[in-house]
Order: C-alpha cells, then sequence, then structure tokens
C-alpha cells in the first residue's frame, strides 16, 4: 500500500511587482530631480556671473625681471655623473632692477652653492622644484635684500 501525500498545499501567489516599480520611478524622477537643481544651480549656489556684468579687472602689480644666466650644476661626487641645466629670471620690484644686475654675481654664487649641496635624490621626488624653488628664493632675498626681489620664476629644470 503505497499512499501518495495528499497535494492539499496550494501554490503561493505570485508577488506583486507593482512596489519595484513604483521604486524604480520615484528613484529615477528624484535623481533627476536632484541633478537638475544642482546642474542649473538651484542648490549648491553655483550660480555664474552673467557676461553683462563684467567684473572690474585689478592693474597689474609694477615688476621687472632680471634674467638669470643658464647654469649647468654637477649633481654628486663622482666625475661623469649627472648634470642639472638650470635657467631662472629675477621678478623684482620696479626701479630695482639696475641694483639687482649690479649683485648678480653674488646671486650666481648663492644659487650655484645650494644646487651643488642638493643630493640627486631630492630632485626625483615630485615637489622638489617647489621646495627648491622657495629655498632659492629665500636666499636670493637674503643677498640682495629685503624688498627688492619679489619672486624667483624657474624658466629651464632639465636633469642630465
Amino acid at each position: 500500500m503505497s499512499e501518495t501525500p495528499p497535494e492539499t498545499a496550494e501554490p503561493a501567489p505570485k508577488k506583486s511587482k507593482l512596489p519595484l516599480i513604483i521604486g524604480l520611478v520615484l528613484m529615477l524622477g528624484l535623481g533627476g530631480g536632484g541633478f537638475y537643481a544642482v546642474y542649473s544651480g538651484l542648490i549648491l549656489g553655483t550660480h555664474e556671473a552673467a557676461p553683462e556684468e563684467a567684473q572690474p579687472v585689478a592693474a597689474l602689480p609694477e615688476v621687472g625681471y632680471v634674467p638669470i644666466e643658464p647654469m649647468v650644476v654637477s649633481l654628486g661626487p663622482q666625475p661623469g655623473g649627472r648634470y642639472l641645466q638650470f635657467t631662472a629670471q629675477l621678478e623684482v620690484q620696479k626701479g630695482h632692477e639696475e641694483e639687482t644686475l649690479h649683485i648678480m654675481p653674488r646671486v650666481m654664487d648663492v644659487l650655484n652653492g645650494y644646487l651643488r649641496a642638493v643630493e640627486t635624490k631630492d630632485l626625483e621626488d615630485p615637489m622638489a622644484l617647489v621646495r627648491l624653488r622657495a629655498q632659492m628664493l629665500r636666499r636670493v632675498q637674503m643677498v640682495t635684500g629685503e624688498g627688492r626681489v619679489r619672486d624667483l620664476l624657474i624658466t629651464e629644470f632639465v636633469i642630465n
């Protein structure tokens, strides 16, 4: 006597997909509305000035530039090693160009001495140029006196 299990259990009713569809429509609507609000500047205040509202432009400071002769500095103690080719200009207050040119041998001496002391591994760091520029500017300002040299602009910095 083999008994078959009674088949009184009914299959589970299908779940409705209506909540999923409503959720997707709301998500897309809210996402699109949020994008439009940010893009149009309603949120986060990213409005740009209208073209007819031209901002006044400040006058450029009165500066002059004094070129530094190109320098080639050997790097490291071994002969036949690597070299640094360096060229720069000094941004000076207007009227101080002649004074700065007069003491250029001292400026060249300070820069040559500093660059000669820098190790090759220090030059390989991506932020090295920023640090070197700040160090060289400070040394040049000490030689020329405060208030004459505003900045050091590096125009060539090549390691061979």
